[in-house]
């Protein structure tokens, strides 16, 4: 019966520390670090941890990419890590709680050039499905044009093709800011005819289903 007993114990403790296991909170490093080699096809795993443990040791080293060049953590929170991939390029990541209570991941990439522009992803905890689609709409040229900019939206055409909006996230407010950085793009000339029809940025709160506009 003490064997029995003792048995049942192990057993119960095992149990025990499995549901802990299974109940601790998911961070941000957590989830760069399992995230799939596609998502971060110049870093492997081990790569990763190697980066998160220079940053939280306070140390400057840097890690060896697939592209023979350097990455490093820059920054970590439990919501929220940046990654300086390449000297061109960077990323995001955040984690984004709904309102069902599971939770998010939104990936921002960043490239220079030459001035900085983003694209978004947003997919659920394990990487699988894409919720980018329902959970955030990219704005169009016409939302981004001041009264000024609608009454002279053909001149704004002619003058910009495209343009380069830099991404940034803070978990504390929930707002997910776009920078107008088509200035750094044009020449100075083009760029002062076209500025007061441009806005400089926009912003966008979670609200736990999607990013909404604010006023």
């Amino acid at each position: 019966m003490k064997i029995l007993r003792t048995v049942t114990l192990m057993a119960a403790l095992a149990a025990a520390a499995a549901g802990a296991s299974a109940q601790s909170p998911l961070t941000a490093s957590k989830v760069f670090v399992e995230a799939p080699r596609q998502v971060f096809p110049l870093l492997d795993r081990n790569a990763r941890l190697d980066m998160i443990d220079y940053f939280e040791n306070g140390m400057t080293n840097t890690t060896a990419n697939a592209m023979q060049g350097q990455s490093a953590v820059t920054a970590i929170s439990p919501l929220s890590l940046s990654v300086k991939m390449t000297d061109s390029s960077s990323y995001e990541l955040d984690l984004l709680p709904t309102a069902k209570g599971d939770t998010l991941v939104m990936l921002i990439s960043t490239v220079a050039t030459p001035a900085p522009d983003s694209k978004i992803s947003i997919r659920s905890s394990d990487w699988r499905t894409d919720m980018t689609a329902s959970a955030f709409t990219r704005p169009t040229l016409d939302q981004w044009l001041t009264d000024k900019g609608r009454d002279n939206k053909v001149e704004v055409e002619a003058f910009v093709p495209f343009l380069l909006i830099s991404y940034s996230y803070d978990p504390s407010s929930a707002v997910l800011k776009l920078t107008n950085k088509t200035r750094q793009f044009l020449s100075s000339d083009i760029y002062e005819t076209v500025a007061p029809y441009l806005l400089g940025e926009k912003s966008y709160r979670w609200n736990g289903k999607k990013f909404t506009p604010l006023k």
